[in-house]
């Protein structure tokens, strides 16, 4: 599956189940950290990062917020 993460063509392999948000936070080693996700254009809540699959040519988006001070 190919997916433009931030400007960045990225292939992933096809899976038998669906590839959610939550997934691909996993996979690039984002969990746990205070993220914004938009997928297509639309901003995809924290709460349904697990149920919103993702599909071949989506264009994702993904902030990391920055503490300082």
């Amino acid at each position: 599956m190919e997916l433009h993460i931030n400007g960045e063509t990225r292939q992933f392999p096809d899976r038998d189940a669906a590839f959610t948000v939550a997934a691909l936070v996993a996979e690039l080693g984002l969990a746990g950290k205070r993220i914004a996700v938009e997928r297509n254009g639309d901003i995809v809540p924290r709460s349904q990062h697990g149920e919103t699959a993702l599909a071949g040519g989506d264009r994702i988006e993904i902030v990391v917020a920055v503490g300082g001070g």
